[in-house]
């Protein structure tokens, strides 16, 4: 195994003392269940997503305006200069590349900005519960490639999705088979794997926690998003699902104070209602703001970052 470099030693030394794990280097042994040592000011808890800044990235969406697209590697310089905030959450999308040349200038730009990837929110077409078998093989193997990515930038850990599938309803048997694989790759590999509750026909809060609790592997968790089934589902049905999830978590949830549903309506998210629920599970991982409404993200985001602070002390 190559020796670290002294700017690479200095790194995991601040690190370490803001309570940052660093993801491996390479293939590592299994070990038996995560241990990451998260900070515990609230301030040093808070992550950026790149989501919200999509018209902003390359990759992403131009800006009506027109300004020039800033490069992925980037961000984690930018979101410190902006928000004084050291930790982000990038988004598949934005990758203009996941070659190994690429992803060792994304860590060296990351390091050298005196930041740290604490997730990556992975998006993939292929559904790991499709009735088709090769898709579900898909969907495993592209979860499997993106772990792989993980630990080539030290990320601790990925948010992988469970797509819709063209030719069933969700199937917990088939995606609990699916992402067993997948959390058993991510055991030999240190990185733990996360599922939201995104898409409100596939990723439905406590159809994820059956999955969870089928799969019962302690490398695969919950991310709860605090708006995304709000949007779509009752308030009952929304927070109640929140408060499961919660139960399921580990190092990441989302951090929305509001969210937009297809029908054009603004849904309000009870905020000290969400992150009572983060307390009462007594949930120690980062809260990633992804702010996801109409608007400025840089002044929705400032205004996330303040909210949780207060929220989380």
């Amino acid at each position: 195994m190559p020796q670290p470099t002294r700017r690479r030693f200095l790194a995991q030394a601040a690190a370490a003392a803001a309570g940052v794990w660093f993801g491996p280097r390479g293939a590592q042994a299994a070990s038996p269940s995560p241990n990451l040592i998260f900070p515990t000011a609230p301030r040093e808890r808070i992550a950026v997503a790149s989501y919200p800044f999509r018209n902003f990235l390359t990759g992403g969406d131009p800006h009506p305006d027109g300004p020039p697209r800033m490069d992925l590697k980037d961000f984690a310089a930018h979101i410190k200069a902006k928000f004084g905030i050291n930790k982000i959450e990038p988004w598949t999308g934005h990758f203009p590349s996941t070659d190994a040349k690429y992803l060792e200038e994304f860590r060296t730009a990351v390091e050298k900005a005196g930041a740290h990837i604490v997730n990556i929110a992975v998006d993939g077409a292929n559904s790991p519960y499709a009735a088709d078998s090769n898709q579900r093989a898909r969907a495993v193997v592209f979860s499997k490639q993106w772990i792989d990515h993980a630990v080539a930038l030290g990320a601790p850990s990925i948010r992988t999705n469970m797509a819709a599938a063209e030719d069933g309803s969700p199937d917990e048997n088939r995606a609990a088979d699916s992402l067993l694989r997948v959390a058993d790759h991510a055991a030999a590999k240190t990185v733990v794997v996360n599922l939201e509750n995104d898409n409100p026909v596939s990723e439905d809060p406590f159809f994820i926690v059956k999955v969870i609790e089928k799969v019962n592997s302690p490398w695969l968790h919950a991310l709860p998003d605090f708006a995304n089934t709000l949007a779509s589902a009752s308030e009952q049905h929304a927070y109640q699902g929140v408060d499961a999830m919660f139960a399921h978590a580990y190092c990441i949830c989302h951090v929305k104070d509001e969210e937009n549903t297809e029908a054009g309506k603004t849904v309000h998210v009870d905020l000290a209602r969400t992150f009572g629920y983060l307390k009462q599970h007594a949930y120690q991982g980062y809260c990633s703001m992804e702010w996801d409404s109409p608007g400025d993200p840089y002044q929705g985001t400032a205004r996330l970052i303040e909210k949780t602070v207060r929220l989380l002390s």
